[in-house]
């Protein structure tokens, strides 16, 4: 046999032993560039049956009540559990409840009892026909009082004041935009800090109840979320004046009788967007969290009148009903957020374990296949040298 025959065959032998556990290390899942991880094969979003038109139910649930909104959802808060849904990722003007987005970006950025006087600026840009709280420049304001501004009375002058405080509009809208995609919602182009009607913006029923259920994870937006009344600064202070929930699913008002457990979140309601509702409710240890956006049936009362129908439905349904879809993950808390928790000493998350695992697994082939490449070479350089020096020698 040739040197070089010899030297092929070596090789080829250190690959047929090596080369497997490369390939197998190639095809594992690792992570993509932005972090998260590859899917495992055959995994399941859980959610191709939202991307259907029409109403999504599982086959065996209650029938569900009548309701005439264009787009809604019925979640199950804690699992993420999607129950029912109609059209969920339809497009459409989300009104005041894309305050809760502006809320989801903002609240981890100023503590409630920082204090503020509002200035003119501040005010500057509102919408004519917006919401309004009140905020007069010259007041003293803590954030805390902006914050039920927002949630309470869907002030847009309390949300553009806010939205000052952190260097201006643009710089918020890319606030929320960020937060946005921090938790996965891909339907919502934000436009406006404080929902008004924009050429352009949208959201859908899913990315407001993914929204909703992010910021139901902070402590403070679920307080300001369920505030029924407060007091609001007057003009020049001392003193304030009384301010009332305008969820009325919430406060009872209007015709429309408090729903019980109801933990609130956000109404909204513009020309364009019709009457919008996100709403979170808790019974018998059950948390669910209904979204409706512009019902068609043209009473006042039908946003509210068909979120309460939808509960009920969800709380006699949710036992037994299976999903339809399910809602992303929670993200992780960032670690330079306030809320974020230590991890303990020598625990990994499971998917950085399982991500470093698999990293260590490609280390490895890749060293057992550069290793026997290595060898093999050595022995065919160690061959050659020693047939050339008995050559040299007989010549000698």
């Amino acid at each position: 046999m040739s040197q070089a025959m010899w030297c092929s065959v070596r090789i080829r032998a250190a690959l047929a032993v090596s080369l497997p556990a490369l390939v197998l290390a190639s095809l594992s899942p690792s992570a993509r560039a932005d972090g998260r991880p590859v899917p495992e094969p055959g995994a399941h979003s859980g959610q191709s049956a939202l991307y259907r038109t029409g109403v999504q139910v599982s086959p065996g649930a209650p029938k569900l009540p009548a309701a005439t909104a264009l787009s809604w959802m019925v979640t199950d808060l804690r699992t993420g559990r999607v129950l029912a849904a109609k059209d969920a990722h339809r497009p459409l003007p989300p009104a005041s409840t894309l305050k809760t987005l502006f809320a989801l970006a903002l609240l981890p950025k100023f503590p409630p009892q920082e204090v503020h006087r509002a200035a003119g600026t501040d005010l500057s840009g509102l919408q004519p026909g917006s919401s309004m709280v009140g905020v007069k420049e010259g007041t003293r304001y803590t954030v805390a009082d902006l914050w039920r501004g927002v949630f309470l009375a869907s002030g847009n002058d309390a949300v553009h004041t806010l939205a000052m405080m952190n260097g201006g509009v643009p710089a918020t809208l890319r606030d929320m935009r960020a937060a946005a995609r921090r938790i996965g919602v891909q339907d919502t182009v934000v436009k406006s800090a404080d929902g008004y009607d924009t050429p352009g913006q949208h959201s859908s029923a899913y990315d407001l109840s993914v929204i909703a259920r992010a910021g139901l994870q902070n402590p403070e937006f679920r307080q300001f979320a369920s505030t029924r009344r407060a007091r609001f600064p007057a003009v020049g202070g001392p003193g304030a004046f009384g301010i009332q929930n305008t969820n009325r699913l919430l406060v009872g008002s209007h015709g429309v009788v408090r729903y019980p457990g109801l933990l609130g979140v956000k109404n909204g309601y513009t020309t364009e967007a019709g009457n919008t509702l996100v709403t979170a409710a808790r019974r018998n240890g059950r948390t669910l969290l209904v979204t409706v956006m512009n019902p068609q049936a043209g009473q006042p009362n039908d946003a509210y009148t068909e979120t309460r129908s939808l509960l009920d439905w969800g709380f006699s349904a949710a036992p037994t009903a299976s999903p339809v879809g399910v809602l992303p993950g929670l993200p992780r808390a960032r670690p330079t957020d306030p809320a974020a928790s230590p991890v303990p000493a020598g625990h990994t998350p499971p998917v950085a374990a399982s991500q470093a695992a698999r990293i260590a697994f490609s280390g490895r082939a890749a060293l057992a296949v550069t290793g026997a490449l290595s060898a093999a070479a050595l022995a065919c350089a160690l061959l050659v040298g020693r047939r050339r020096a008995r050559k040299q020698s007989g010549r000698a």
